[in-house]
C-alpha cells in the first residue's frame, strides 16, 4: 500500500515538472514576438506632449518675448499700429476743413482767378478765325483751371457756346509759373454766322468747381491787340494743358 502511494506521488510530480517546462517553454517563446507599434515608448519621450512654448522653457531658451502692451505707439504715444495723420484736408479756398489753420507745410490748390492768374489772348492765323486764350499762374500756389472761361467780346449778352468734345478727363491743375490755354472761335470760316460785329474788347470771368462764377472775383479784361470779327458761331473750349489741344476744336 505504501508503494503504491509512493508511485502515485512519484507520477504526480512528474506530471508537475512536465507542465512546468511546457509552461517555461511558452513563456520564453512569447518574449520573442514584438510589442504592439502603439504601445512602444516614443523617440522623444518627455517632450512630444509639450507645446513649442514648454519645450523651449525646459530646454532653457528662454524663447520669444511676449508682444509688449505699448508695442505699436508712435513715439508720441498716440495712435495704435502705423502713425496717423492728423493734417486736415483742405478746400479751394485754402482753409482747413473744421476751421483753423495748417502750419503742415501741405501743397494747396486754389481756384483759378484773376487774382492769382495773368491773361493774354493772341489771334492765331490756323485755325481762322481763332483766338488763342493763355492763362499763367502768377500765384504761390498751384490753382485748378475748372471748365471754361466765360467770354464777354464787345457788348455780348450772353456766353459763347462750348466745344464739349475739348472737355478733358480730369481738372486741369497749373502750378505756379506754367499756364493752361483754350482756343476761341470767333466766328464761321464760311460766313455762315449771324449779328456779326467787330469788336477789341475782351472781358473773361472763371468759373469754380460747381460750375459757376461765385466767388471767383470779377472779370478781367483782356487786351487785343486788333480788332475781331465775332458772329452767332462764337465757341469756347476747355481749359487745356497744350495750346495745341486748345486749337484743336
Amino acid at each position: 500500500m505504501r508503494t503504491l502511494n509512493f508511485r502515485r506521488a512519484a507520477r504526480t510530480s512528474a506530471l508537475g515538472a512536465v507542465a512546468l517546462i511546457a509552461s517555461l517553454s511558452l513563456t520564453a517563446c512569447q518574449g520573442d514576438d514584438p510589442e504592439p507599434y502603439d504601445a512602444l515608448p516614443s523617440a522623444s519621450a518627455g517632450s512630444a506632449s509639450k507645446t513649442p512654448a514648454e519645450s523651449a522653457g525646459s530646454s532653457g531658451d528662454k524663447g520669444t518675448a511676449a508682444p509688449d502692451a505699448d508695442q505699436g505707439k508712435d513715439s508720441t504715444g498716440s495712435g495704435s499700429g502705423g502713425g496717423t495723420s492728423t493734417t486736415k484736408p483742405k478746400d479751394d479756398s485754402g482753409n482747413s476743413n473744421g476751421g483753423g489753420s495748417d502750419d503742415s507745410g501741405d501743397a494747396v490748390t486754389v481756384t483759378c482767378t484773376g487774382a492769382n492768374t495773368k491773361l493774354s489772348a493772341t489771334e492765331v492765323s490756323r485755325p481762322v478765325n481763332h483766338v488763342l486764350l493763355t492763362m499763367t499762374n502768377t500765384g504761390s500756389k498751384a490753382c485748378n483751371a475748372y471748365y471754361y472761361p466765360y467770354l464777354k467780346f464787345g457788348e455780348a449778352q450772353s456766353v459763347p457756346n462750348t466745344f464739349e468734345d475739348s472737355k478733358p478727363q480730369a481738372v486741369v491743375t497749373i502750378n505756379p509759373g506754367e499756364s493752361a490755354y483754350a482756343g476761341a472761335m470767333t466766328s464761321s470760316a464760311d460766313g455762315s454766322g449771324s449779328n456779326g460785329y467787330s469788336t477789341k474788347d475782351l472781358e473773361v470771368s472763371f468759373q469754380n468747381r460747381d460750375g459757376n462764377s461765385d466767388n471767383t472775383g470779377s472779370s478781367v479784361s483782356v487786351p487785343l491787340s486788333k480788332s475781331v470779327h465775332v458772329d452767332s458761331s462764337l465757341s469756347v473750349s476747355y481749359w487745356q494743358m497744350s495750346m495745341d489741344d486748345a486749337l484743336a476744336y
